[in-house]
């Protein structure tokens, strides 16, 4: 039983593939234009990761802003949701996950038993998201990778007030003419993205077990000012950009497995001879992911290259 989680974002499209338990094969590739066409080519890109035919995949959730567009999608849910179990699927203790992607930003609270208590999301302005930080990365001269890397650099982090791009970009100009160096800009560029949606993340609630997702959790700087501004640590997963695949994926097999479930009960009751399938949700935690994505604890930057199940 092969499943797959579509999560087509405004910049990127994500895609994972579980089977037996574990995640097979993921991709990302730039969503572009053509949000449906995008999911079909990254659907297509890990299958081959994963050496199935696309036949052998039985059952699609789509998440995100395209989920809607997919056409090759059984079911699709929102990315609250699809979140949410992605999170729990890789750290089963999660009760608080901060997402930032290319365009958005969202923070959300689970309950005891992992569902969603409350959310709060910014999808209308682009400060406190990866594209504010392509912008500033370019005003720097500093590839988006290593932006985080040159924030840690720095001793004094230079104070940044403006939350709007426009004129943030700006303020940052303004800095670096008057002698602020790269180091202390970017530092303050992160505190400052850290300070904004930290204001998310305390309308929800903080509790321990913080789940940070998404590509920006991929900048080490970015890392660091939100642990200092929260006071804890955070979770990063191996890959945290699939997280919003992987619980999309999540969905898809326990859908599939309730499916099974209704055509045996019925089987039952028409007098015919089945063997009902038990539900192996309970079981996420512990078995759905590869030996790369098992342990959530990792820092940025400290995978190896074993721990990539592609």
């Amino acid at each position: 039983m092969a499943v797959a989680g579509v999560d087509i974002g405004a910049v990127a499209t994500k895609v994972a593939i579980l089977a037996d338990g574990k995640v097979l094969a993921f991709q990302i590739l730039p969503s572009g234009y053509d949000g449906n066409g995008a999911a079909r080519r990254a659907l297509r890109l890990a299958l081959e990761g994963a050496r199935l035919a696309r036949g052998e995949i039985d059952f699609i959730v789509s998440t995100g802003y395209g989920r809607k567009v997919f056409s090759e999608a059984n079911k699709s849910v929102t990315e609250i949701t699809a979140h949410a179990e992605g999170a729990k699927a890789v750290c089963p203790t999660a009760r608080t996950i901060l997402d930032i992607g290319g365009q958005d930003s969202k923070a959300i609270s689970l309950t005891e038993d992992g569902q969603v208590a409350n959310f709060v999301m910014n999808d209308r302005c682009a400060a406190g998201t990866g594209r504010f930080i392509e912008v500033m990365a370019r005003v720097l001269h500093v590839r988006v990778a290593k932006m985080g890397e040159l924030a840690l650099k720095s001793s004094n982090p230079a104070r940044i007030n403006s939350m709007c791009t426009v004129f943030s970009e700006s303020e940052v100009i303004s800095l670096l003419t008057n002698g602020r160096s790269r180091e202390d800009v970017a530092a303050g560029l992160c505190e400052s993205i850290a300070r904004r949606v930290c204001t998310m993340v305390r309308y929800v609630g903080v509790r321990e077990g913080v789940v940070f997702s998404g590509g920006v959790a991929k900048n080490v700087g970015m890392v660091a000012a939100l642990e200092k501004e929260l006071k804890t640590k955070l979770l990063i997963p191996p890959e945290p950009q699939i997280i919003g695949a992987l619980g999309a994926a999540s969905i898809a097999r326990r859908s599939l497995e309730k499916e099974a479930t209704t055509a045996a009960s019925l089987q039952v009751e028409e007098g015919a001879a089945c063997v009902v399938t038990t539900g192996v949700a309970d079981s996420l935690s512990q078995s759905m992911i590869a030996p790369g994505i098992a342990a959530v604890a990792h820092r940025p930057g400290e995978l190896s290259d074993r721990e990539i199940p592609i």
